[in-house]
């Protein structure tokens, strides 16, 4: 019998970990990377000619990031890798592929999509000025380009990486005027029994605000974003917020970092046809996975924090489990004592997530409090006004409808940075539950293509 055909989407702590797992058992899986080298982007490899130590690069996951890197390196000669690589489709049992101006379809017996999670946004009046980044985009400068966003630079939203990326760059001495977080301070307090369930992480959590406050930075807890002060010409100049107590504070910087915790990289997932589902608890549709991360669609598997955000531990273990998946599905053998090992392990990890959720909670409530003149979708410039006015003029209550109406989420983003916030504006605006807006439906590419690009056949 022939070997299946298997290719792994993304090179991450997940899909290393499922080639790894899939390259023990005797396959040669297609590992397609949009980076130049693998990591991630937890892991985010720099440059080769840089020379920062991994303990200043990754603070307290050098250890994991070396391991991770390690892995890869021993995989080179025994998997077929595709660096810089983007998957822009999936279609008819086919990942549309490009790479050097040029664009290729590639069967498969099985595909394991580990595409990773990128940063959920909640805009705020003045995020569109230049100087106002991602959390994301912030450590992607930090590790890839050496380089801080700005001279005086505020994190500013929720989650566990508002602080891991603002202690990296008090590490790498960049001078962070403040840390300001939505999430009130007594949610992590009952939070606790959930958060316990990894009690090292919890340890890291807490060093990490120490070291922050050590540093000089100020931590506030349970603030109201207000707006971010700028100009078109100027950029960024600083940031106004309300404090828990209700006095409103302002902070002068030319540079802020928002998030609001992850969410999963769904696109390719949809457009491979996989059912989706409405997660109450963290208020986002999820593509519907079974055990190991089994899909809705035969033969198409998920993996890591493009399923659900558990974190970088979690992702390798859900690399393993998919590949797992696989090899049980094309009957091959499998160690049934690891695979239930691997279970037990996700499932303590899964409960780790519940507490993140009920301690750094997405701020559904600003959405009902941003005014009209904010900006939603940068993209296509669309106001938070002139969405309220397609949902109570032109009675569009879905987000789709909403989307053909005024644009908001048809930019080159394709809705990743305001289609969360914007079904939020359309919910509080129309009356609805936010599950009734619906979810922007995913197209190809995924990410803009040049229209120089060629097709080859393979």
């Amino acid at each position: 019998m022939a070997q299946p055909r298997v290719i792994v989407i993304g090179a991450g702590p997940s899909g290393v970990r499922c080639a790894e797992t899939l390259v023990a058992a005797g396959l040669r899986p297609i590992v397609v990377d949009e980076n130049r080298r693998d990591g991630g982007q937890i892991y985010r490899r720099q440059p080769e000619n840089f020379t920062r130590p991994y303990t200043k690069l990754y603070g307290t996951e050098a250890e994991k990031a070396q391991a991770l890197h390690g892995s890869f390196e021993a995989l080179r000669g025994k998997i077929d890798y595709l660096p810089e690589t983007l998957a822009w489709n999936i279609a008819e049992g086919k990942v549309h592929v490009t790479s050097n101006g040029r664009t290729k379809a590639l069967s498969y017996d099985a595909l394991v999509i580990c595409s990773g999670a990128t940063d959920r946004l909640m805009p705020v009046k003045g995020w569109h000025y230049a100087g106002t980044y991602s959390l994301g985009a912030s450590q992607i400068a930090l590790k890839a380009q050496a380089c801080a966003i700005g001279s005086q630079v505020v994190f500013m939203g929720s989650g566990p990486l508002l602080y891991l990326v603002a202690s990296q760059y008090v590490k790498a001495g960049a001078n962070v005027v403040a840390v300001l977080d939505t999430s009130p301070f007594m949610r992590r307090v009952a939070a606790l029994p959930k958060l316990l369930a990894r009690p090292d992480v919890l340890r890291n959590g807490f060093a990490l605000v120490s070291s922050l406050k050590r540093a000089g930075v100020q931590v506030l807890t349970g603030i109201t974003p207000l707006e971010i002060k700028g100009s078109p010409d100027a950029g960024v100049h600083g940031v106004v917020i309300r404090d828990s107590r209700g006095n409103e504070r302002s902070f002068d910087c030319d540079a802020v970092a928002m998030g609001y915790h992850l969410r999963p990289e769904t696109q390719l997932a949809d457009l491979a046809r996989c059912a989706f589902r409405f997660d109450h608890e963290t208020r986002q549709w999820l593509p519907e996975t079974g055990e190991d991360g089994r899909t809705s669609v035969p033969g198409v598997y998920l993996a890591g924090d493009g399923m659900k955000v558990l974190g970088a531990d979690a992702a390798e273990i859900g690399g393993r489990l998919a590949a797992m998946a696989v090899l049980k599905d094309f009957k091959l053998p499998v160690a049934e004592d690891e695979l239930q090992t691997l279970r037990k392990e996700q499932a303590r990890m899964d409960r780790f997530r519940q507490g993140l959720v009920q301690a750094f909670p997405w701020p559904a409530q600003q959405a009902a409090q941003l005014p009209d003149e904010a900006i939603v979708c940068r993209c296509e410039a669309i106001t938070v006004g002139e969405l309220r006015r397609t949902v109570h003029e032109k009675g569009a209550q879905e987000a789709n409808r909403a989307k053909a109406l005024c644009r908001v989420g048809m930019g080159r983003c394709q809705g990743r940075y305001c289609g969360h916030a914007g079904a939020e504006i359309i919910a509080q605006a129309a009356g609805v539950q936010l599950e009734q807006v619906g979810r922007l439906r995913g197209q190809a590419p995924v990410k803009p293509l040049s229209m120089a690009v060629r097709e080859e056949v393979e």
